[in-house]
């Protein structure tokens, strides 16, 4: 069921930040629904994939500020790109907190041997 639901917040959470990027607008503050999508979304991320995201964080705000010097469509792309890393950022840190939190667990159950 958990892994639904954060399924759902990470689509839902992608088509806000396309739509955020193309209608800055929309009249509610979309970072803060961005992150707690994000932070919903992180909390069924594998292991594995956590440093592809942290990868994929880190790059994208660069990719938007290149964006942003396209004629026409640049600053639209640049804000998408920018909402998305916004997103993926707050999925990375439930993820990386989940993960910390299933180390430590592990650590103490392991004290007792």
């Amino acid at each position: 069921m958990l892994n639904k639901v954060s399924g759902v917040a990470r689509i839902v959470g992608l088509i806000l930040a396309i739509v955020a990027g193309f209608m800055p607008n929309l009249g509610f503050d979309v970072a803060l629904i961005l992150v707690i999508l994000g932070l919903v979304s992180g909390i069924s991320m594998p292991r594995e994939r956590i440093i592809n995201v942290g990868v994929v964080v880190l790059v994208l705000p660069a990719v938007a500020a290149a964006l942003a010097h396209l004629p026409a469509i640049g600053t639209q792309l640049g804000g998408v790109a920018s909402a998305v890393a916004l997103f993926g950022a707050a999925s990375l840190a439930s993820a990386i907190a989940l993960s910390l939190f299933h180390r430590a667990r592990e650590d103490a159950t392991g004290l007792g041997k």
